[in-house]
This record gives C-alpha cells, structure tokens and sequence, in this order.
C-alpha cells in the first residue's frame, strides 16, 4: 500500500512515509497525553513547538493522516475533558419536549431536544490548533437553562451520570439521514406511510430527560422492579432519570389525543461492555388505538382484533426489512402489554429476536383519555437490526466519525454491506480483586469506559472463587482494541493502570 502511495504523499519511498507518519503520530500523542495532566500547558507554546518541529519537513498529506490517527485514539480518552466545553452553545426549540421522563416504550408539549454535535478536535489537523465546537449545549425548558451541572451532578447523592454519557446528549444518530441508524428509521416511516396512508405521527426530537413517572410507573414497571435500580438506570436526581426506552412518551402522547404515533430517540443504559452492547443506542415504538366501532363487525373482540393487526403490520414490516424470511411468534411477558408477543425470525441460518410488542394494558389507555379502546404497542432497538443488515460486527463502530466508516453509507440506501477497514489485533489485560458487598459488574463497566472509552472492547469475567474467609475474588479481562489503528503497549499500560486506580477508588475494592 505505501509504495502505490509514496508519490502522492510527496515523499520519496515508503519507508520514509512510514517513518514520517510514526514520527508525527508520536508527537501528537505525546502532546495530548501532556494534555490531560495539564490542558493549560498542552494548549500553548510547548505543544506547537515539539509538533512544529516534527511537521516542519513532512507532506500535508502526511501529517492530516498522522494526526487523524492519533486523535482517533485521544478523542475516545478525552471525552470527559472536551464535554467541559459544553457551555458554550444554546439549543434550538423543538415543538415537543418531554416533561422529566422508562419502558420498552413517553412525552409532554413544548420540547426541546438536543442539537447535532461536532466531534471534539474536528478541526485540529488543518489549524493546529483544538476546536471550541462543544459536543452538548446549553438547554432552556420552559424558561429554565439547563448545563452540563444540572445532568452530571457531583454532589448529589442520586446522580451517576458520567460525563462521558452527557458527552452523547445531543448526538441524534437517528436524525442523520445518511447513517446506517438513519436510513433505518427512514426505511421503517416509510413502510408505515406507505401502508396507513400517512396516519402515524413521527416524533425523533423527544428529550431524554425523563420522570421517573413518565419512564416507570406511566408504562406500570413494578416498584421491585430491578430496572429501576441506580444500577441499571442513569439517574440525573432522585425523580429525573435518562430515559431508558422510547415508551417514556407514550403516556402523554395519547394523553395529548395522539392515536397513531411512532417515537424514535436515544436510550440510556448502564450495561456490560461488548461489540452488542453500549450505553445508549436507539428504539422505535410505534402506537395505535382503535376505536370500538372499528372491530365491532370483525366477529372478534376488541383484544383480539388489535393482536391480529399487530401481528400483520409487524410481520409486513420484517418482509419489507428482510425480505422474504420465515417468521414465528413468541409469547412472552411485558408489564405494559397482554397479551405480548416477541417477533422472531429466520435470518443468516439462524433465528433471530426483531422486536417486541403486544396490545396495551387497559389501565394505560384509560388514565390517557382512551376510554372504550384497545391499542397495540411494538418496541424494537435499531442497532440490533442494523448490524444485521449492514454486517457492521461492532456496535462502536456506529459512534465512529472515520470517514472509512461513514462514507460507506448513503441516505435511502438500506442494508449496503459494511466493509471493514482495519482488522487490528486487541490487547487483554486481566485484573483480579476482592469485591465488597456493593460491587457490581455495571459499575466495573461504568468506571473502565469512563477511562478508555470505545478503547474498551469488552470486559469479562473469566475466574471467581470464596476463601475460607468468605471473601470473593473476582477476575475480569479487559480487551482494548481501536477500530482505526494498533494501539501501542505503553498506551495500553496506562490505560490500564489507570483503569486500576479508579477501581480501587470508585468501587472499594482490593487488588490483587
């Protein structure tokens, strides 16, 4: 590959463009890891001098890879640091803002959502210099401002949103029309429009700042239920949380006289660490109410009627999605809808879960207005069906701004094949320690992504035993992998490092 390229690089063999881009991708990570001991330093005299030293006879070409490189691997580090930036931009109005508000499906009028941000140091290659653009804004609801201070809370005792999930506050991936989140979504409105005449509502703009109301006890989740748990569930206070599913609008939205609506928006969980699962990610939940004299002449009552709708809208949206798949429904249990139902079907060789749904709990319609109605509810989580029908192996990648990425994908386009463009080898590092009775592996996760970000490829517990003492040791495994480059040891050794100091701090625990 180098030597198709030395020519256009300016340079005259490959292994001097080689020796260049090692020699500029040092010295800028050699400058953003002085960075995070002391941006004040990083950002002045000392940091342009050692880069302009390295730059001062290297290709431009050479040096915006070099530097692209080496902030892939920094961004993901300093993602707490950059979303200090947060105060500097103000919201756009949106025409519905969900007042605080869980399920696997809510809303109130006046919102106001989050805008689309910039990467951090999108333009440090070309200037030198770090970019301002701030990754969340400033938010105004009903008057009031809200900061980065009133999400990530540090001194009150129910909070545990961490920066590096405020940093995602605003992103919208589902509102980018040439994303594989996107052109999803887009593809699933178009079904629906396409086969009820335009009747469904759309909302993608909805707040996820939620009631633990509007997320919870709206959808009937159990007050045992161990969903609500500050292990499970990002809490901004006491009463205000992140909202787990998009169904914390569904109580409003049919309070508010909507029948056939679909709800699209980021959701937050604290979750383990794999290539499936993330943090946040996105869901649909669709909506519709019928009316009694809309199943009075079918022969079937109300129940009856809405399951049989619900089963052939749903299963014409998998053929639109799939193809033609062979398809089989499931039983199951959710506390919001009875009868429920999971989707599944038959794809890649395989049965595969697409969504889960059901006719909606007769006390949801009737304390929202719905009197003397049935309703169908469906959830289901757009990452999972997008890694599917794009082959995209992990779910980090949809957080990627490589251009090898997201220049694969066009508005319209749906189920273009990923193509990967790296295949770097991970990096395990093992940790062993005796946990304490409140420790809890989401809280191991929350504390290792909060150090290396989308570095972290996975966390597992590979061995565990009880001495004689009743103490419980526990040992995980940490892979590090970049989507975009090798990761170097001495990298890897301070993150991990790092990585052990939090947890003995955060989590009370003794290394071993």
């Amino acid at each position: 590959m180098w030597d198709s390229c030395c020519r256009c690089l300016g340079v005259k063999s490959a292994e001097r463009a080689s020796q260049c881009e090692e020699a500029i991708f040092h010295a800028v990570t050699l400058s953003a890891r002085s960075w995070r001991k002391n941006p004040r330093l990083c950002f002045g005299e000392r940091r342009n001098q050692a880069i302009a030293r390295t730059f001062k006879q290297s290709p431009p070409m050479l040096i915006q890879r070099s530097i692209s490189r080496s902030l892939s691997f920094h961004r993901a580090i300093t993602q707490m640091k950059t979303a200090s930036l947060a105060h500097n931009s103000i919201i756009r109005h949106h025409s519905y803002f969900p007042i605080y508000s869980r399920r696997f499906f809510f809303l109130i009028p006046q919102s106001l959502p989050f805008p689309m941000s910039t990467p951090p140091f999108g333009s440090f290659a070309a200037t030198g210099k770090e970019s301002k653009q701030p990754i969340a804004a400033l938010l105004q609801v009903g008057g009031v401002k809200i900061t980065k201070d009133d999400v990530v809370r540090e001194n009150d005792p129910a909070n545990n949103v961490p920066d590096a999930i405020f940093s995602k506050l605003g992103m919208q991936l589902h509102r980018r029309d040439n994303h594989p989140i996107g052109i999803l979504k887009n593809a699933i409105y178009e079904y629906f429009d396409s086969n009820y005449s335009g009747k469904f509502v759309k909302f993608d703009d909805l707040s996820p700042i939620v009631s633990v109301k509007a997320n919870f006890d709206d959808v009937l989740v159990p007050a045992d239920h161990v969903s609500r748990s500050n292990n499970d569930t990002y809490y901004v206070d006491a009463q205000t949380v992140l909202r787990c599913h998009t169904s914390a609008h569904q109580a409003e939205l049919l309070k508010t006289g909507h029948s056939h609506f679909l709800v699209t928006g980021d959701v937050y969980r604290r979750d383990s660490i794999d290539s499936t699962h993330y943090p946040v990610f996105h869901q649909m939940e669709g909506v519709r109410v019928f009316c009694s004299d809309e199943w009075v002449d079918s022969g079937l009552d109300g129940t009856s009627y809405a399951a049989m709708d619900l089963k052939k809208s749903l299963e014409g949206l998998a053929k639109k999605l799939f193809g033609d798949v062979e398809m089989r429904w499931i039983d199951t249990y959710f506390p919001f809808t009875n009868p429920s139902f999971e989707l599944e079907i038959y794809f890649q060789e395989k049965w595969m879960e697409v969504l889960g749904c059901g006719v909606t709990e007769q006390e949801i319609l009737e304390r929202n207005g719905k009197i003397h109605s049935v309703a169908w509810a469906f959830g289901l989580g757009l990452e999972r069906l997008a890694m599917v029908l794009f082959d995209i192996p992990d779910i980090r990648l949809f957080w990627s701004t490589d251009q090898r990425f997201t220049s694969q994908f066009s508005e319209g386009k749906l189920g273009i094949k990923f193509k990967p463009f790296s295949k770097y080898p991970p990096c395990y590092k093992d940790m062993s320690f005796w946990i304490s009775d409140s420790f809890t592996e989401n809280n191991l996760c929350e504390v290792v992504r909060g150090i290396a970000g989308d570095l972290v490829e996975e966390v597992r517990l590979i061995d565990n035993f009880t001495n004689k003492k009743g103490m419980t040791s526990h040992c995980y495994r940490i892979a590090y992998r970049s989507m975009e480059r090798s990761l170097t040891d001495e990298e890897i050794n301070q993150l991990q490092g790092d990585v052990r100091e939090a947890v003995q701090s955060k989590l009370k625990v003794i290394l071993r």
